[in-house]
């Protein structure tokens, strides 16, 4: 793997790993039914918690690693009509489709999470009853999950691309001359020699004398 490819993908996975770690920790620090109390009829009472920040960076992590993906692979679509009948290239989009998909997921939930987690001093009514908010169990752990998945497979669609890029260059594998198999070549046409002629003495006296 050359340098460049192992760099990005370094990075990449640093951020999906830093998304999929302060999801969890959002799940595990937001705000429970338990902790919300009820200063009046229609007043909830929220106790600080960092899930919101947490949220945030998660979502924040992986729109960066979804960025610098999408600009190192450049366009899937564009490249189509190179590697159509390649299967690598059937797995590279698929990978890019899904990549995108569990992205959109995972951006809405952190980010949902991220808000309604800080929804202070707000209450619902349902059927005549007051209820204070929570964010429901699962929402930044499912957002966390996703979050990785889709950068995993950003990682491997990059990876195959490339892979597809470096086998269609001509120039990333230059020929190597083989100065001991040099075939040396005959000339089209071989040397000119001359045979000589030879001339009668009576005949060569004639010529001198016209």
């Amino acid at each position: 793997m050359k340098r460049k490819a192992l760099v990005l993908c370094s990075v990449v996975g640093l951020l999906g790993l830093l998304s999929m770690a302060t999801g969890f920790a959002a799940e595990a620090t937001r705000i429970k039914g338990s902790e919300v109390h009820f200063t009046s009829e229609t007043q909830c009472t929220y106790p600080r918690s960092p899930a919101l920040g947490l949220g945030l960076i998660a979502a924040v992590a992986l729109a960066i690693a979804q960025v610098i993906i999408n600009v190192a692979t450049g366009c899937v679509c564009c490249k189509r009509s190179q590697h159509s009948s390649n299967s690598n290239w059937t797995v590279a989009f698929v990978c890019f489709v899904i990549c995108w998909f569990t992205f959109v997921i995972a951006f809405l939930l952190l980010l949902s999470g991220a808000a309604l987690n800080n929804q202070h001093g707000e209450e619902t009514m349902y059927f005549g009853n007051y209820y204070c908010y929570v964010v429901k169990p699962g929402v930044f752990a499912g957002g966390a999950v996703l979050a990785f998945a889709s950068v995993t497979l950003g990682i491997l669609c990059y990876l195959i691309l490339n892979s597809l890029k470096e086998s269609s260059d001509p120039w990333s594998n230059p020929p190597v001359s083989n100065q001991s198999g040099i075939a040396m070549g005959q000339p089209q046409f071989g040397p000119q020699t001359q045979q000589p002629v030879f001339v009668h003495e009576d005949t060569y006296i004639r010529r001198q004398f016209t």
